[in-house]
Parts: C-alpha cells; structure tokens; sequence
C-alpha cells in the first residue's frame, strides 16, 4: 500500500478518535452531574472552538512538520485515552471539576485541531490542492460517522467508559508509532526517540486497560459512600447498587433511585392511589419503567390482578433480581410471578405500535426528565399514546419529581397530563431519601379525589388517617398554572425546568 493513502487512513482515525474523546467527555459529565443537556452542548461548543484554535496555531509552526505531528499524536493518545478515567477521578475529589472537564476538552479539542492541518501541509507536495482538501475533509467526516455509529452502539456498551477511553488512547499512540515509518524521510532528528516515546505512550496505555476494572472501582468508590456491591454498564445506563448502614441503594448513571430502607414509602404512595380511584376490580395492569420490580410487588398485594404488564427499555434493570438476591427479596421475587410479563422496549415506541386489549390501572416509574430522550416520556404525545391504551374509567399514577425542589418540573407535567385529556389530582409524601416527592393520579373522566384506601391490603406506611393528606399542598409547593408551560415534543419545557431547578443543589 502507497503512503498516500495510509495517511489518509490516518485521517478517519483521527476523527474518530477526536469524536470518542469528546463523547466520552461529554457522557462522564452527564454521569457524575447528572446534567446531560447543558454538559453536551457546552462540550460540543468548547471542542469545536478549541479545533479552530488548534488549527490557527498550525500556522506558526514551520519546521519539522512530521515530526511534530507524531508528538502531538502521542499527546492526543496520552490525555485523550487517560481523559476518562481522570474525570471519573477528580469529581470525588476535587471542587473545582468543572475546570478541569472543560480544560481538557479545549487541550484534545486544540490538539485534534492541530493534526488535521498539519497532515495537508505534509500532503501537499503529492496532490494538487483540490484534491488534497476534497480527499482530506471527506475522511475526517467518514471518521466522525465512524465515531458516531461505534459510541453508544459497541464501545460504551461492551468496554464501558474507562476502557474506551484507553482503548483510543491506544489507537491513537498506535497512528503515531506507524507514523514514524509513514513519514520516516521527512523525519529529519530524533527518529528513535519518537519511536521510544510512542512505545512507552501505547504500553502505559495498555496497562491502564488492562487495570481498567481497578480503575473504576477506584473512581466509583470515591462517589458512592457506601460499599458496591454490584455495578455493571448496559447499553442504555450504567448501574450500580450499594449497601450501607440503612440498606442497599439502587444508582442508575450516578442518580439515586432507591433506598431499602425508606423505598416503601415512595412504591405505597405510587401504587395504591390508582387502586383507591379505580371503581371495579381492577384485572389488567401496565408498569411503565419500574424495572427493579418494587411497584409490581405492591400491584400484586391485590387478589383480583390477573396480568401485570411491564415495559422497561434495559434487559439489565429488569433481570437485576436474578443477579442480585436482596433486590428478589426486596420485591418478594415479583418479577417471577407468573401473572408478569416483561418487556424490553422503548416505551414511547410500544405505546405506539402495540394492539393490546386495553388496561385498568398504568403506573408510570420513569427516571426523572434529566436529559431530551426521558423528556419525551413526559410530553403531550407519551400521554396520548397512553390513554389510548386504558379502558375509560382507567387510573393512572404517574412519578413528577419533587413539588418542593422543582416546583416548575412538577406542575409542567401536572399541566401537560391536562393538555392531553386527563382529569389531574396531583400528591405528595416525603420520602427520607429523596424528600418530598411529588405525583399525579389521573383519569379520563372527571373524578373525585379518593379518601380511602382498599381495605384489606398489607402496608407498612400509608393509613387511613396518611392517605388523605396526600392531597394536601402547602403553599411552597403550589405555583399559579399561567407560569408554566405545557411540556411537548418541540419545546421539552420540561427538561430546561428540571435542569435550571436541580442545578441549584449540585
């Protein structure tokens, strides 16, 4: 194979190790802050800035070109495949993390930046200039595609975010050692000592990937008090449980979704409000979300269920009990019962595309709307899509986040319900992990607000003196209807509330 063209291969990996490493950059933000939108945007701005500084400051350099793009090859690999794992590091012990995820997206994104121009101008004296740009630019695009298809679809899912990050680090260490043959007669000095230095690079690297799992479980560690023991990446989340001195901890990409100390509290108060409004005996139920089983279990406190009827988009979540005895006890092994039926899809899709004869009861569990792609979950659309799957008199109880934290979050959806033809009767309890949190019990029909529970059931929190007070706001946490805004498919209302409201308690 010709020189030319490796070096054009040169230019895929670049870009496609440049894309990983502002991916990777961007996910770790969203894990440890738990803020997806802005961190996205913000890293997408910076690496883009910092390439066009990168390449403004190729122009000042003017001798020794190859040698000088092997160095900052090996720099890309060195910072961009540590980058991960240093993130990871930092957040559990430092304040100032932010400085640091940003100054090293600017460092990867100036060097990328660099390498791309520096390549062309070690080109041009074997292509004319139009085919040079033309060739060169269509590459780091195909790299960017590249990138963009192995990301979420093989990388992460199957390495996880350490090993990913070192792996390309790896590449791109690589890309500089076959440089110094590519370029071996324009290297003009130190020929050895670029290729002793990518050697170290690509095994520092190599050993790094290797203690990948070490690295982890040192960064996780830092973030979680309590001892892990389970932690496990899918294609959709990274999952981890704890257990401490009150109980085992469920974190789904670094946001608490249970303690087992205290979840009864949140499951009774999300479950069995539908049960008090539905007038009959209620035999079909939809769970949507609720993978760990916990609300399935409160659903089959009830004699007259005869099919439970879960959706939840990872295969992981809702086989946890399986791998993880003290959740089946936690939820009484619910998840095996025979009246279950789970199933591994996109919610929004199977609304849309299921024929089922229509459900009594829906109890919808969703993580709370941090990010666009759960932000759908909560729109005027979700809702259609839902209501044409109950039978009219059905009760529905969906999670709304917390009316005292996030006031506008909570009556966004409250409101959206209502947008989209639901009779509303919002709740809150306090949760001792979450605080208070916040519900809405819908119906289609107009409706009163239930003042008694089901006799009959086992509960350990709600009574007939608790359950009542449910329904009671005290004013800090009711908000006029005329400030909100309805949460739709092209506006996501909802996710800009939620970020700007729990931004304030990072």
């Amino acid at each position: 194979m010709k020189r030319i063209p490796l070096l054009f291969l040169n230019v895929v990996i670049i870009a496609t190790c440049g894309l990983i490493y502002e991916l990777l950059a961007a996910t770790v933000s969203s894990y440890v802050l738990g803020d997806s939108v802005t961190q996205f945007s913000l890293i997408i701005g910076i690496y883009l800035f910092a390439m066009g500084v990168g390449s403004w400051l190729s122009g000042f350099l003017e001798k020794d070109l190859a040698t000088k793009f092997v160095d900052i090859e090996l720099a890309v690999a060195l910072i961009g495949g540590f980058s991960a794992p240093l993130l990871f590091l930092t957040f559990a012990n430092v304040s100032y993390f932010a400085v640091i995820l940003y100054s090293m997206v600017f460092i990867i994104g100036a060097l990328v930046g660099l390498e791309i121009p520096l390549l062309m101008r070690i080109l041009k004296d074997e292509l004319d200039f139009k085919d040079l740009v033309s060739r060169v630019l269509a590459l780091d695009y195909v790299g960017a595609l590249v990138a963009a298809l192995l990301f979420p679809i093989f990388l992460v899912p199957k390495l996880g975010l350490n090993r990913t990050s070192l792996l390309f680090g790896m590449l791109n260490a690589a890309v500089g050692l076959w440089g110094t043959w590519l370029l071996e007669p324009l290297i003009r000095r130190r020929l050895t000592l670029l290729r002793v230095k990518g050697f170290v690079v690509l095994v520092l690297l190599a050993i790094a990937f290797i203690k990948a799992e070490s690295l982890t479980t040192m960064a996780e560690d830092a973030l979680f008090p309590d001892q892990i023991v389970y932690a496990k990446s899918s294609p959709y989340q990274r999952i981890v449980v704890t257990r401490g001195k009150l109980g085992h901890s469920l974190f789904l990409n670094g946001n608490l979704q249970f303690n087992s100390f205290d979840e009864y509290r949140y499951h009774e108060a999300l479950v069995h409000p539908a049960f008090a409004a539905y007038e009959g005996e209620p035999r079909r139920v939809l769970v949507l979300g609720g993978g760990d089983g916990l609300a399935v279990r409160e659903i089959l406190k009830y004699p007259s269920v005869e099919s439970v009827t879960l959706v939840d988009l990872d295969p992981l979540m809702t086989g946890l009990s399986k791998e993880l005895p003290a959740l089946a006890e936690l939820n009484r092994n619910a998840m095996e019962d025979p009246r279950v039926s789970v199933i591994n899809a996109d919610a929004f899709v199977w609304l849309d595309d299921v024929k089922s004869p229509p459900f009594d009861i829906a109890i919808v569990d969703f993580p709370d709307p941090n990010n666009f792609a759960l932000g759908k979950l909560y729109s005027t659309r979700f809702y259609k899509l839902l209501r044409e799957r109950l039978q009219p008199e059905a009760a529905v109880v969906i999670q709304c986040t917390s009316p005292l934290y996030a006031r506008k979050s909570f009556w966004s959806i409250i409101k959206t319900l209502e947008a989209s033809g639901f009779t509303v009767k919002p709740f809150q309890t306090t949760v001792p992990s979450f605080g208070v949190w916040g519900y809405a019990l819908a119906k289609m029909q107009p409706f009163e607000t239930p003042g008694e529970l089901r006799s009959g059931i086992e509960l350990k929190f709600l009574n007939p003196t608790s359950f009542p007070s449910l329904f009671d706001f005290p004013g800090d946490m009711t908000l006029p209807a005329e400030e909100i805004e309805i949460n739709r498919l092209d506006n996501q209302a909802l996710v800009r509330y939620y970020e700007v409201e729990w931004r304030r308690f990072e």
